[in-house]
């Protein structure tokens, strides 16, 4: 400890050695914490010598820099990658107009890259962040989009169809005037169709089960909710099929009367007229029905 004795010449032997405890006991303590730290001299245990590692705070990166990164993934179609570096503006700038404008291009690449639940999610947090401003047409838009493009076969169920068609009739409600609102009655016709042929085919199937009063009900659905699909027509003379086969006869003609009102020229409505003629009866409208008050026709 030649070191000790240079340092500190007034200091006795016996000090000396008590000074050398304490240095092997903070060693120990040391070695105990880090098992990597070496302790080979006063030096590094004193709290005012250099350094040996200097920490630094790093200046956040500028928003419109993290901003155009994002942009660049987008521009190679790293949509992934994209909507992470977007997700950034929102953690470094919270409650900032860049944090609105990334949540919205969260939204964009997500959608871009097909990761539709994430764009949803994302989309419903901007809507609810930011329910009126220029952009929240459009993340509604990128919403039920999201939705319409999930959109399976009238085989499965039609969630996804039905909330396109929640998030679209928003769109055309709140915000008429938007760029996106012709294009959004667009799709509703689209997916309301897709959500009447699901009734269709349920209705169908229980006709060919006999099931003539659970058939009628969904017929009957498809006129209620979706009048203004191409499934109207057919659905008018299932509603006759049904009737006749339950006895409700003054309802088939009331279906087949409606029918023939509104789409004479139809298939189904000759196939109606038929059907009702094989059993003597003719189609008479019965005002008092529900089709005759949801179709306001009169004879």
């Amino acid at each position: 400890m030649h070191r000790v004795e240079t340092v500190l010449p007034q200091v006795s032997s016996l000090q000396t050695n008590a000074l050398r405890g304490s240095i092997a006991r903070a060693c120990a303590l040391l070695l105990l914490i880090s098992p990597v730290a070496g302790c080979s001299t006063l030096d590094s245990l004193n709290p005012f010598g250099g350094e040996k590692y200097e920490t630094k705070l790093l200046a956040d990166e500028p928003a419109e820099q993290i901003y155009d990164q994002g942009l660049a993934r987008l521009q190679r179609s790293d949509y992934e990658g994209a909507s992470k570096k977007f997700a950034e503006l929102e953690k470094q700038f919270p409650f900032s107009q860049w944090s609105r404008k990334g949540l919205l291009m969260v939204t964009y690449s997500n959608f871009e890259g097909a990761k539709y639940d994430d764009a949803v999610i994302a989309g419903n947090r901007y809507v609810s962040l930011y329910p009126s401003t220029a952009e929240t047409p459009y993340a509604l838009y990128l919403i039920g989009m999201s939705m319409y493009n999930q959109i399976p076969d009238i085989s499965r169920d039609q969630d996804r169809a039905e909330q396109a068609v929640k998030v679209f009739n928003d769109l055309v409600q709140k915000f008429p005037k938007s760029e996106y609102a012709e294009e959004a009655k667009y799709k509703l016709i689209v997916a309301r169709d897709q959500l009447a042929g699901k009734e269709m085919s349920v209705g169908r199937f229980y006709l060919s089960r006999k099931n003539y009063t659970a058939a009628a009900n969904r017929f009957r659905e498809v006129l209620a909710k979706y009048q203004t699909t191409r499934h109207t027509e057919e659905a008018l003379f299932r509603l006759t099929e049904a009737y006749l086969a339950l006895g409700i006869t003054h309802e088939a003609q009331t279906a087949a009367a409606v029918l023939g009102h509104n789409y004479p020229d139809s298939q189904w409505y000759k196939d109606a007229y038929s059907r009702l003629a094989s059993g003597g009866l003719a189609p008479n409208e019965n005002r008092s029905s529900w089709m005759s008050r949801l179709f306001r026709t009169t004879t």
